[in-house]
């Protein structure tokens, strides 16, 4: 009997906190640059997504919000989005903690660096202008991979409008330097050949300054996609400017783990994120 009432009280919290989620298109009037890509394209035997023309953001309300939401951006080097792991799956664990959540479906470059930008910058407008409907006082910014780029690039390259409230980094390619960065989303950015000044703005590492919000960031010891120089010299340069800082590294699991259950350190950093959120941030 004990068991049923837990399980009966498990399903109504999970049903409390689930929330149908509402899809908001970024630029409905036209965005103000274009990454010359016309037609999206979906990649069969995964919720994969390349060449997005239209971008969108799926927003999932909490039913009982604690006053944080999050836009997250998925990774694929800069040349697609893994929306799956790195992006929707994660919308219940975090609507349970009372955090309205965003799935940020971003263009890719294309040979336009300044495109996914945009749109992720759009993305904090488009959550604040709903902060009072959601109840939302603090919007953050997530990423993994080459999302963690993007949402590094959000962090240190902030407008007057679009600064988040705080970042959090699943192991993410910080650096353009090509000694430390991930090269294929090097090379889907910026090129194969762009000048020094261009891989030394977009290096988020050098651009953190004292206004650089929060941040929590994860990274796996033996990722060999993007090699962990990218979260630690990210974590040093934040602690440089007194900027609050959580850096979470694992032994092992690879690169490009999200929410997948397979992850050996799965508990370890949804439990770590939880309670940095509700005593760091909230």
């Amino acid at each position: 009997m004990k068991r049923l009432l837990m399980m009966s009280l498990l399903a109504l919290s999970t049903a409390l906190s689930a929330q149908k989620p509402i899809e908001l298109k970024l630029w409905p009037a036209g965005a103000p640059n274009s990454n010359g890509i016309t037609t999206d394209e979906q990649e069969p035997e995964k919720n994969r997504i390349s060449n997005v023309s239209v971008p969108t953001l799926t927003v999932y309300p909490a039913a009982r919000p604690n006053g944080l939401a999050i836009v997250a951006c998925p990774g694929g080097g800069y040349s697609r989005l893994a929306m799956d792991h790195e992006g929707h799956d994660m919308a219940q664990w975090f609507n349970a903690q009372g955090i309205t959540y965003a799935v940020l479906k971003y263009r890719m470059p294309n040979g336009h660096h300044d495109v996914p930008l945009t749109d992720a910058q759009q993305a904090i407008r488009l959550m604040r202008q709903y902060a009072d409907e959601w109840k939302c006082s603090k919007v953050g910014i997530m990423g993994a991979s080459a999302g963690g780029h993007l949402a590094s690039s959000v962090a240190t390259h902030f407008t007057p409008d679009t600064r988040p409230d705080f970042q959090i980094l699943f192991y993410p390619v910080v650096s353009m330097d090509p000694g430390v960065t991930h090269k294929g989303s090097h090379d889907n950015l910026l090129g194969k050949a762009p000048s020094a000044d261009m891989e030394k703005l977009y290096s988020n590492e050098l651009q953190v300054n004292a206004d650089t919000p929060p941040a929590f960031i994860m990274h796996s010891s033996d990722d060999g996609s993007v090699p962990v120089a990218n979260s630690v010299n990210y974590y040093l340069a934040l602690v440089k400017n007194k900027v609050p800082a959580s850096l979470h590294t694992y032994p092992i699991g690879g690169h490009g783990w999200g929410f997948r259950d397979s992850f050996t350190y799965k508990r370890q950093w949804t439990g770590e994120l939880e309670k940095w959120l509700r005593e760091e941030i909230q």
